[in-house]
């Protein structure tokens, strides 16, 4: 028997005992978990790391661009101090339990020693053209107990496979000869570095890997594509909405591009979020100008509060620079955020957990306290629908210090400093017997004045009462509707977006006399990437008359590169279009 079976088998089991110790002792209604989705072994595992760390390095890096374009000379690239422990000491500092590298970006190179194309690794001036910096990291991430995830494009720049295209070729005659490509590479970083944590197709990928993911890593936490188990919660800002619920309904979640918008408590699929953003707004990858931008550590502290404080996985970015190592002030920042995390957080003052409507736990003194975390068991699936969170001080008389909608994995409520002997959750609706894992207090002293006394405030001041609610930003004007109309169909009308929307993220496009007034519906819709039509990416909001975009790519803003191209169901008088960013609070 190889090594690598042995090692599936062992942690096979290990998933096995961790369901056993997760479900411990507690007897589940029949009838309540067929009505409520609940997580595999593996989601669980993946939903407890809470914290990883992208590895980003590609041509681009030399390029000073996000977009790698084949200007530079591959043989010129040696990145002659790359050294996988400081990205690991990175990943470390921050309090990351899983790096995910990529190991091929949307150029097309390959950073592990592949036979499926010339452009890659062996190449580059790197160790000589001996070099795999894939094996490098992996053999690293096994000495020192880091999980690894792998990120290979599902496009490639080389085949015409463009971006955004989920592996779609421009020309179709390439397409066969593409998909047996990507199979290859897909093979090769699964069967060679043993099982992998997490495995990334980035905006989705229409070519099937399902048999070559079910051999060599059947484990493995899937973003994108019909295998999905997570999903992308639809921004790169960090922020999750709130509340962030775990589920989806089956019909959403098998499109590999559900996003937070598809969230619902009801829903049959576990799906649980990843929230990625990035050390430096908004980039990337490494360049000169880039390094400029670094967030602050307030920021990143934000990012913290509204992802994994609102149960999900943090996916912060780390990029080396052309050296190899990631630069010092990077580093630096990562470990004061892992610092000031482990300073909150790593020793509560004191923390129980309980079953049922109402879970109490006694400080045994009058305390002052500004935080409570708040953990469901998700092994029964997420049941907590309402909740208020109780002080008292004698006892008897209890004042509510917050309320609450979505717990999940983790929920982290931050307010004013108040003075308990208890506190104690209670759930206001939820859809079973609610099974809380852990009910612990804190005393953080932060002095940021985040108004959480007021029951329609978040953490950080946004409504949430309602429940999750989108909100738009970015509004632009793109013109009068009949200055996009066809010549050949006036019902028809083409609209380059391509000079405007420069991040990825969630957009509606729709055509009014104004912002707020009666929208002209559409009845078709189409994305064009690269001048592709792209299913899957476009869908018609039949209520509102909207044109709802998913760009998961980063925008090259190359003219031609992102349309939209729309039949209207009257005929156009003097309206205009209107681009207009979503986001979820």
């Amino acid at each position: 028997m190889d090594k690598k079976r042995i090692l599936g088998i062992h942690y096979k089991a290990i998933l096995m005992l961790c369901t056993f110790i997760i479900w411990g002792g507690v007897t589940i209604n029949a009838q309540t978990k067929n009505r409520l989705a609940t997580p595999s072994p593996e989601q669980i595992l993946w939903q407890q790391m809470e914290q990883t760390m992208f590895i980003c390095l590609d041509p681009c890096t030399w390029e000073g661009i996000e977009q790698g374009n084949h200007t530079y000379p591959i043989e010129k690239i040696n990145p002659s101090k790359l050294d996988v422990n400081q990205w690991l000491d990175a990943a470390e500092a921050s309090g990351a339990k899983m790096v995910l590298f990529v190991a091929k970006h949307s150029s097309g190179f390959c950073w592990w020693n592949t036979e499926t194309t010339d452009y890659g690794i062996r190449n580059t001036a790197y160790k000589n053209g001996k070099g795999d910096v894939l094996k490098e990291l992996s053999d690293a991430c096994w000495q020192r107990g880091i999980k690894l995830g792998i990120y290979v494009y599902p496009g490639d720049l080389t085949w015409g496979a463009y971006l955004g295209g989920a592996g779609r070729t421009k020309d179709p005659a390439k397409q066969e000869g593409y998909n047996k490509v990507l199979r290859q590479q897909w093979e090769e970083v699964l069967s060679r570095y043993g099982e992998a944590t997490e495995i990334w197709f980035d905006g989705n990928c229409i070519i099937p890997i399902d048999d070559i993911k079910e051999k060599y890593a059947p484990n493995a936490i899937v973003f994108g594509s019909s295998m999905a188990n997570i999903r992308w919660v639809g921004n790169e800002r960090g922020y999750a909405p709130y509340p962030a619920w775990n589920t989806v309904k089956k019909e959403d979640g098998g499109t590999g591009s559900a996003t937070a918008a598809h969230s619902d408590p009801n829903g049959d699929m576990w799906m649980p979020l990843e929230v990625n953003t990035t050390l430096k707004d908004h980039y990337w990858f490494w360049s000169p100008e880039n390094e400029k931008h670094l967030k602050s550590l307030d920021q990143l502290v934000e990012n913290y509060y509204k992802s994994v404080g609102r149960g999900g996985v943090f996916l912060l970015n780390s990029a080396p620079d052309t050296s190899g190592l990631i630069p010092a002030a990077d580093m630096k920042l990562y470990q004061q955020l892992g610092d000031e995390i482990r300073r909150r957080f790593s020793q509560s003052i004191k923390e129980t957990s309980g079953k049922g409507k109402t879970v109490e736990l006694d400080l045994g003194k009058v305390t002052e306290i500004d935080h409570v975390i708040t953990m469901e068991d998700i092994a029964f699936g997420e049941r907590v629908r309402k909740y208020t969170l109780e002080g008292s001080k004698d006892g008897n008389t209890w004042f509510e210090i917050v309320k609450g909608i979505s717990v999940g994995h983790k929920r982290i409520d931050k307010f004013k400093p108040v003075k308990v002997r208890k506190i104690r959750f209670c759930a206001n609706e939820y859809a079973a017997s609610p099974v809380i894992k852990k009910l612990a207090v804190y005393m953080v002293g932060d002095k940021k004045n985040y108004d959480r006394l007021k029951s329609d405030k978040d953490d950080f001041g946004y409504s949430w009462e309602a429940g999750q609610s989108k909100e738009y930003i970015d509004l632009v004007e793109v013109g009068k509707a009949s200055g996009f109309a066809e010549t050949t169909n006036e019902r028809q009308f083409t609209v380059d977006l391509s000079k405007i929307i420069d991040r990825p993220g969630q957009y509606e496009l729709f055509v009014a006399n104004k912002v707020n007034g009666t929208t002209n519906k559409p009845s078709e819709a189409a994305l064009m990437l690269e001048g592709v039509e792209t299913p899957g990416f476009c869908k018609i909001d039949r209520v509102f008359g909207r044109m709802e975009l998913n760009i998961s790519a980063h925008p090259t803003m190359n003219e031609n590169s992102i349309k939209v191209i729309f039949n209207l169901a009257d005929k156009v008088q003097d309206e205009k279009v209107f681009l207009r960013k979503v986001i979820f609070n």
